[in-house]
């Protein structure tokens, strides 16, 4: 169910800001997005998962706040970030 290091890697470095940079809102949006695809696809196949779906409101609970933050604080990256990563917002 976790997303592999490859994956993420290539998430980091497409949404970093600068070099070495795996602690904006931006990178941890990026793959908290790509846990929660990830788990929503592990649950439509394990209906009866109910430790997933646990961890999977966590996530998208951290998510509302990481995006609830950026949003807050500067509305274009929060706008290009939506329109990048697919969200309804």
């Amino acid at each position: 169910m976790a997303i592999s290091k490859e994956k993420k890697n290539e998430l980091i470095t497409k949404y970093a800001r600068h070099e070495g940079d795996t602690g904006s809102p931006e990178v941890q949006i990026a793959v908290l997005t790509e846990e929660i695809n990830t788990l929503n696809a592990h649950l439509k196949v394990h209906k009866k998962d109910h430790h997933s779906y646990v961890g999977l409101l966590k996530k998208i609970g951290h998510r509302r706040n990481l995006l609830a933050y950026l949003r807050n604080n500067d509305v274009v990256r929060y706008r290009e970030l939506i329109k990048s990563l697919g969200l309804r917002r």
